[in-house]
């Protein structure tokens, strides 16, 4: 008997609406909650549009969503015969997030998987977007129906995979890992949140959490790029206060250049 995911696999893929085209769809995903999936998919975002390129965020962590708080955007969503029309960041990133569909940010989505199934297709298919040249695509963790929607059902490029050095999350991030394997889903990068933080006197970098295993999980699934984030008040402080546009540094760099290889030629 076949499995669900493999099932899953083979089914079709949806489209853009009429009005709406994509260049390239990039998943960002993590096997566990609370790794920095979402601070990843806003600091690829603000790089991306950095160097000219049209983008937008499809905030598919339904019952968790964050990414409009960290760029300071509001305005709901708009609907019409056409479709939802997005919000739009001060730098120009469209975001399509179920926070900006609900009266207030602390009103919770209660729905079950098949809902929010539904729910991330149409944010996809059912969205007037621009012509972008990059959608990224939070997913939330782990492997349940969301994300195997979002890696069965896009028509993906590729996906970023987040994790931290802790222990307790390597056999966690290992599954998303084996799950984008299963459906062919290539891995461009991994990232690892949390790595280290920096002295501000010397600024020599201190592994709080440990040294990890990012090397050893890159080399085991085949994965080319990696890149380590420091722990930053700082950061973590533009986000909360709507200004992560605002960002200073180059962590990110290789795995921005990996993920929109080929766009800006």
């Amino acid at each position: 008997m076949p499995s669900p995911i493999s099932e899953k696999s083979k089914v079709q893929k949806i489209s853009p609406g009429d009005l709406s085209s994509f260049r390239r769809v990039i998943a960002v995903t993590s096997g566990k909650g609370g790794v920095g999936k979402s601070m990843v998919t806003c600091l690829l975002a603000v790089l991306a549009r950095r160097r000219g390129l049209r983008v937008g965020i499809l905030d598919a962590d339904l019952t968790g969503p964050s990414i409009p708080r960290a760029f300071g955007v509001k305005e709901p969503l708009t609907e019409s015969q056409d479709g939802f029309y997005p919000a739009t960041s001060k730098t120009g990133i469209e975001i399509v997030s179920a926070n900006l569909m609900l009266p207030s940010e602390d009103t919770p989505l209660i729905w079950r998987g098949s809902l929010l199934s539904d729910l991330t297709e149409r944010f996809f298919s059912g969205t007037v977007y621009d012509d972008l040249d990059l959608l990224l695509v939070d997913c939330p963790p782990g492997t349940g129906d969301v994300p195997l929607t979002v890696f069965t059902r896009f028509p993906l490029y590729g996906a970023v995979a987040v994790t931290s050095p802790q222990e307790a999350v390597t056999p966690t991030v290992e599954k998303s890992l084996r799950m984008a394997e299963k459906v062919g889903v290539p891995i461009l990068s991994l990232v690892e949140n949390f790595s280290y933080i920096e002295c501000p006197r010397c600024h020599g970098k201190h592994a709080l959490f440990g040294a990890g295993k990012l090397d050893e999980t890159a080399a085991k699934h085949h994965i080319p790029v990696t890149a380590k984030m420091p722990i930053s008040q700082k950061l973590a402080g533009a986000a909360d206060r709507g200004m992560i546009e605002l960002f200073e540094g180059d962590f990110l760099d290789a795995v921005c250049d990996v993920i929109l290889k080929g766009l800006e030629e």
